[in-house]
């Protein structure tokens, strides 16, 4: 197994970087802190590792990099062979104990690996990146097994900015009336096909086929091999049915009744525990009612969104008829990108987000595909309740493409389209 770990080492260095667009995220090289890069699959973490490498080779030579992707077909690692790892480098380069880089992609492949990185972390070097698409990475086995030691980063597919930066369109002019439109046209796309870098530039058949397939691959590799699912039926029965109801809430109960009179056995432990495996796997995000009271929280209904709206479309409902609600699903993960803890509002009216920092609601959007008279008292009602319970000046309704300031009751309410603000926010 040394030799042919001392392979793949070899074959790093000697490789070329395949080509590739730089992300937005910034992650420090230097920070003294094992760094955790999480997020789903095929997200383009491990092209972000190679971002990250190319600007450590400005100043660092390749052979001071130790890279190991655990998912190549070539390791079939376990625990206790992770230390033959650190001896195969050494072997090729006994002169770079003083120096050395660590990138481990998808590390979670092996049982184990948190203390094998913290042996490296203590020891060898404190210059280590690891990849992986659990979220528990960013949880309990961090926080117990590195002690301190690590700070994590998220990566998800692309966002809008830099969906443009892809394809070559200027973010930056969103005024001239010939980029606005190139700008308008790929916002429908980017909505529609979504953001996973791998299939901006496929056609539409191989495009639905490779989504498919990341799905899948979500199910069974991340969910019923990892979890050790034995009624994958009912668990493709959830998923199938959350992908149809993502931007409305969802009942356990509601769920439960359905599989039961299908005739399937199932108990709502189990169904918690499928919300607890989507989840982990970042295929799904539930947001809680915003409430003071935990319990209050955690007892209510919660809204339902997925990592990518390209994702729903290639299993789920006709996008025509939903636009709106890809379009708050849209703003849900440019704020869950941004890291933003997002709650919804529900009182006597309901808004779609409200966004705290420092323990304080500081903004709130309502999101509609359009702003019209059957709706208009609606949307207006519940964003105004939720500005006047949280004490907001001013808040957002984003819609397609509609752009407007209406004053009600003091309260200033911004009507813009998603993509404008999309763009904005980072700004």
């Amino acid at each position: 197994m040394k030799e042919i770990i001392k392979t793949v080492i070899k074959d790093f260095h000697k490789s070329e970087f395949p080509a590739f667009k730089e992300r937005s995220l910034t992650v420090p090289l230097n920070s003294g802190k094992i760094i955790s890069l999480i997020g789903s699959r095929r997200t383009g973490k491990t092209y972000y590792l190679y971002q990250l490498i190319s600007k450590l080779l400005l100043t660092v030579n390749k052979e001071n990099i130790l890279y190991i992707n655990f998912e190549d077909e070539r390791l079939n690692l376990k625990s206790e062979d992770l230390h033959l790892i650190i001896d195969a480098y050494y072997e090729l380069y006994p002169e770079n104990k003083d120096s050395l880089y660590i990138f481990f992609d998808e590390v979670q492949n092996i049982s184990n690996w948190e203390k094998f990185v913290r042996r490296l972390y203590d020891t060898v070097s404190k210059n280590i990146i690891i990849t992986g698409s659990s979220s528990k990475l960013l949880g309990k086995e961090i926080a117990s097994s590195l002690r301190g030691r690590a700070i994590w980063y998220e990566l998800f597919p692309l966002t809008f900015s830099e969906y443009l930066h892809f394809q070559n369109i200027d973010a930056d002019d969103r005024y001239s009336s010939r980029n606005k439109a190139k700008i308008v046209k790929a916002y429908a796309n980017y909505l529609f096909n979504g953001g996973f870098p791998e299939v901006i530039f496929y056609d539409a058949q191989l495009r639905l086929k490779t989504l498919q397939s990341y799905l899948d691959v979500m199910i069974y590799r991340d969910i019923i091999e990892k979890y050790d699912v034995k009624n994958s039926a009912s668990l493709r029965y959830f998923i199938k049915k959350s992908l149809a109801n993502v931007s409305n809430t969802i009942s356990v109960n509601k769920l439960f009744n359905e599989l039961k009179s299908l005739g399937v056995k199932i108990s709502k432990d189990t169904i918690y525990d499928y919300i607890n495996y989507v989840q982990d796997c970042y295929l799904l995000y539930l947001v809680n009612i915003y409430s003071e009271s935990i319990n209050v929280q955690q007892t209510n209904e919660k809204k339902l969104y997925c990592v990518d709206t390209g994702l729903v479309n290639s299993v789920s409902f006709k996008f025509s008829q939903n636009t709106g609600r890809m379009l708050e699903n849209e703003v849900f993960m440019q704020l869950r990108s941004k890291g933003e803890q997002v709650f919804y509002y529900k009182r006597k009216n309901e808004c779609d987000f409200v966004v705290q920092r420092n323990e304080k609601i500081y903004a709130a959007y309502q999101v509609a595909f359009e702003l019209n008279e059957t709706n208009r008292e609606r949307e207006t009602k519940g964003l105004l309740e939720a500005l006047n319970f949280f004490q907001l000046d001013e808040g957002y309704i984003l819609t397609m493409d509609q752009t407007d300031n209406i004053e009600m009751e003091g309260k200033l309410l911004k009507v813009r389209p998603v993509w404008m603000w999309s763009l904005e926010c980072i700004d």
